[in-house]
This record gives C-alpha cells, sequence and structure tokens, in this order.
C-alpha cells in the first residue's frame, strides 16, 4: 500500500468538479491530456492525496490531425479543450477504481460481483486460493489482496491462476504489477486448460476455489480433487442456461452442497438537497454467483427430496396431447390444492354474485324514478 506524497510510477485518479474521472500513471515530465488542458505531472509528483492541481494551456495545434487539418477547420471545440484552467483533486484510485479505468482485454467481473464473490466465498488473509480464468486480472487482484498475510497460525495466503490464454495470462500479470508496485509474489499464474493444470496441483491443497469460465460443470472432478473438505466453491456464470447446468451438475455428483445462488443489482442515487432519488441508469444483471461447499471424501451430500408428485424435470412441449394432459397435475408447478381451489372458487361465486344483486337494486331504483315513485 502505497502512503505520503505521490512518486513517480504511481497511478493517480483526477476528478473534476463533475465528477468525471481520468486515472493515468505518474511519469516524471510526462502529462495528462484532459477536455480542458493538460495535467503536468510534475505537479503532481510529491504533492499528497486530496491536492487539487489545474490544468495548463495545451498547444492548440496538437489538437488537430495533422494529416487532414482541413477535416477540423470547422470544429471550433477542438481549439477550446486545449485550454487550461481546470480542477481536478488528486487521488490514489481505490481498486475498484483501478480495475474499471485499467487496460484489458476480456470483459471484467463488475465490482459489485467480486465484492460478493469475495464475502460468500469466506476468502480471507492467509488462506490458499485456486482460480480459473485470469481474464485482464480484476478478480486476481482482489483475490491476492484479500488472502495477502498470515493468518492466525502463521499461514501464509496465496493464489494459484490458471488461465486458458497466456495473452491473457500477460495482460493479468502487467496490471496487477502495476497496481502492486512489484510482480505479486504470492501468486502463482499458470496457462493451459483448468482441467490438466489442476491435474498436476497437490490434492486437497487449496481452501477456496473461484471458478468463473463457460463450462464450470465439467470442472468439478478436479475440483474436488484439489479442494479442502469444508471448502468453498464459487462459479461465476452469465446466462440460466448455464446456472441451470451447474446447479444440476453439482447436486448430480453428490460432493459438493446444495448450491446457494445469488445475483446483485446495484443502483446509485442522486443527492441534491431535498431532491432525492435513484439514478436513471443503474448496473442491472451482469452475472450470477453459484456458492457450494466439498464434502469430504466417501460422504455424499445431503438432499432435500423432492414431493413425488412434483415433476420439475420433464419438458411439457416433448409431450404428445395424451401425455401432457395425463401429467398436467405433475407438471403444474403453481401448486393448489383442491380445499383451497373450492375456497377460491366459493369466494369468488359470493362477489359475483354480490356485484349481480347491486346491478339488479339499480335497475329496480331507475325503474321506480321514471314512474314518478
Amino acid at each position: 500500500m502505497h502512503r505520503g506524497p505521490f512518486k513517480a510510477g504511481e497511478k493517480v485518479q483526477f476528478t473534476d468538479r463533475r465528477s468525471n474521472k481520468i486515472t493515468d500513471q505518474l511519469v516524471p515530465g510526462g502529462h495528462t491530456q484532459t477536455a480542458h488542458g493538460l495535467i503536468l505531472h510534475d505537479d503532481v509528483i510529491g504533492a499528497v492525496e486530496g491536492s487539487v492541481v489545474t490544468t495548463v494551456t495545451a498547444k492548440r495545434e496538437a489538437q488537430f490531425n495533422p494529416a487532414h487539418p482541413e477535416r477540423d477547420a470547422n470544429k471550433p471545440w477542438k481549439a477550446a479543450r486545449a485550454i487550461g484552467g481546470w480542477e481536478f483533486c488528486a487521488m490514489r484510485p481505490r481498486l475498484a477504481d483501478y480495475v474499471l479505468s485499467m487496460p484489458r482485454g476480456a470483459q471484467i467481473m463488475y465490482p459489485k460481483d467480486i465484492a460478493q464473490v469475495i464475502q460468500l466465498g469466506d476468502i480471507r488473509t492467509g488462506m490458499r486460493v485456486l482460480e480459473s480464468g485470469a481474464g485482464s486480472g480484476a478478480m486476481s487482484m482482489n483475490l491476492l489482496d484479500a488472502v495477502e498475510g498470515l493468518d492466525v497460525d502463521g499461514n501464509a495466503g496465496e493464489v494459484t491462476t490458471i488461465e486458458l490464454r497466456p495473452e491473457f495470462a500477460k495482460i493479468a500479470m502487467a496490471n496487477a504489477t502495476l497496481y502492486f508496485g512489484a510482480r505479486p509474489g504470492w501468486w502463482n499464474l499458470l496457462t493451459g486448460d483448468f482441467d490438466s493444470v489442476a491435474a498436476t496441483l497437490t490434492e486437497h491443497h487449496y481452501d477456496r476455489i473461484v471458478l468463473d469460465m463457460l463450462d464450470p460443470w465439467n470442472r468439478l472432478e478436479q475440483a474436488h480433487r484439489v479442494i479442502a473438505p469444508g471448502g468453498v466453491l464459487t462459479c461465476y456464470v452469465t446466462t440460466t442456461t448455464q446456472l441451470s447446468k451447474l446447479a444440476e451438475a453439482l447436486r448430480d455428483s453428490g460432493q459438493w452442497t446444495e448450491p446457494d445462488v445469488q445475483e446483485t443489482l446495484e443502483r446509485n442515487w442522486k443527492v441534491q438537497g431535498l431532491a432525492v432519488r435513484p439514478d436513471h441508469q443503474m448496473i442491472g444483471h451482469t452475472g450470477y454467483l453459484v456458492v457450494s461447499r466439498a464434502m469430504a471424501d466417501g460422504f455424499a451430500a445431503l438432499r432435500k427430496r423432492d414431493r413425488p408428485a412434483k415433476d420439475t424435470t420433464t419438458d411439457i412441449d416433448s409431450l404428445s396431447d395424451e401425455e401432457r394432459a395425463e401429467q398436467w397435475d405433475d407438471l403444474e408447478l403453481r401448486d393448489i390444492s383442491d380445499r383451497k381451489l373450492g375456497k377460491v372458487l366459493r369466494d369468488l361465486t359470493r362477489q359475483m354474485d354480490s356485484l349481480e344483486a347491486a346491478g339488479a337494486d339499480g335497475d329496480d331504483a331507475e325503474g321506480d324514478a321514471g314512474n314518478g315513485k
């Protein structure tokens, strides 16, 4: 963790009065281009967090296309962007800010989902964590941050990541190195397919496993081999099809406890005096988190017994009309007892009778008025 004045090589987040954010690396003699001139890095290096820096005027010709200046001839805002005098506050970026601004190849997991993985997956200091799919390194950096250090028993935390594509592994390592200031020594980044690499790992070595991949249900056998009994498995999937396949595979294996499925939605709020309201935009569905724990070898997971009359697996569209008619009660997911059904029908009949009676009384009153009564 960096403390004290800013140093060359650090990442800094610049935020203006409109909450526009720019994250850049400080370089001696360097600058950051903004929509309102340039931030000189020499003005930031040596300053403390929370300092305000002011942009300077850039060379206006640099804002134009040198090869085709005629294309920008009627665009006065191009020159206006070179004008300085705009203030930015300089802070070290939070990890959540960093992962959203860092260079990336693969789509990253959102901070709202990463936070849930850390919390629901019970990932803490000193733990051994196995991760599949480094991507651009967003999840990896949070895992590295969570496990770093020694637990109460003196065990050192470590993260092992298996990434299929070498180019993604290179991106992830570079992003992590820039964030931590050096290559994390407690990170073992391996390349190859999950099953082949996991087969070389020590049996029951890992306390936690995080799978972020297309087909985690195909990786459960190796995952159970390398995870310690009672270890927590957290899987991130994005579609309901993946979710269904994974949940059923966990149940069918008998090696994992009943899966817990969660989805997190995020909505920001605007607070300006008495004008307090939710933001019009929100981060809705990004993915599902499936959490399960490893059973000890030789023990099968306990399962809730489904009601025999309730069929949740048969596809009704695959049945003939006769079969559908015979099994309709079994396939109906919104069960209602005969007693409840009778009560509902009696209640509705009573209300319909009351409505008809009220209509009849109204017609009699109109008739009496017409006869002068």
